[in-house]
């Protein structure tokens, strides 16, 4: 079911250095032509110099799940980065969303190849390392349905957010399904809690929504806290596990 009739969509953060901001536009428009129909380049946003901000912005998109998902080469490639290079997905519905997201992830590896030097999904706020990058790559590389849903989850999604009482994820609609919320009395442990929010999302692409909520005993609800014209809005609610 969905809540909303907002389609969501991939947008991606890229930056560059030593490559001419031309090249690596002109780079991606033939990457998006060759296997990523309905992206494109947002010119609006995109410049060729560097923003101050980005430093601040990948230090708090950072994966912190994934041991090793970044290390100090990375760091150093977004302060020291030239331009930045926005682009957008095609709006998605829950049956196209894997597929886009695979090309999401293809695209960015691709670009990653040649001459951008760090990337985020800004869909959910997360970024990796470039080895993380193409790690995630390899593991989605000639996958369908469950197995190819997983690396893309892992790219795009973002967890643990928390509040006072839950912690949970947000970017799972880029895969077609719900965010996941678990109270923090299930565990003090952070790590244990995403761990949990990543079994149940494999058990809703897996099983369906219905299942999950009747095994443990879940309630599916609307998302809180964004506006539904927000790209982070996940139109499929969100699965709030019993404490």
């Amino acid at each position: 079911m969905s809540f909303s009739e907002i389609e969501p969509r991939h947008v991606l953060c890229l930056l560059g250095a030593e490559r001419p901001f031309s090249e690596l536009c002109e780079m991606i428009q033939s990457a998006i032509e060759r296997f990523a129909p309905g992206f494109e380049i947002d010119y609006t946003f995109s410049e060729d110099a560097p923003d101050d901000r980005m430093p601040m912005s990948f230090d708090v998109c950072w994966d912190r799940v994934q041991e090793g998902a970044w290390n100090e080469a990375d760091e150093e490639a977004v302060s020291d980065h030239r331009s930045v290079i926005y682009v957008l997905g095609p709006p998605m519905r829950a049956a196209d969303a894997v597929t886009n997201s695979a090309m999401a992830l293809r695209l960015i590896v691709h670009a990653l190849e040649n001459g951008i030097v760090a990337a985020k999904g800004e869909s959910a706020g997360v970024a990796h390392g470039v080895a993380r990058w193409r790690e995630l790559a390899r593991d989605a590389e000639g996958q369908t349905g469950a197995a190819l849903a997983r690396p893309c989850r892992l790219a795009f999604g973002k967890r643990p957010i928390g509040t006072t009482d839950h912690l949970y994820s947000i970017g799972f609609h880029l895969i077609g399904i719900p965010e996941v919320y678990v109270p923090r009395s299930v565990s003090d442990n952070e790590l244990a809690l995403s761990a949990i929010i990543d079994t149940v999302a494999e058990e809703l692409f897996g099983d369906g929504v219905e299942t999950v909520l009747a095994r443990r005993g879940a309630k599916l609800l609307p998302v809180d806290g964004y506006d539904e014209d927000d790209f982070k809005y996940n139109p499929y609610g969100a699965i709030h596990l019993a404490s």
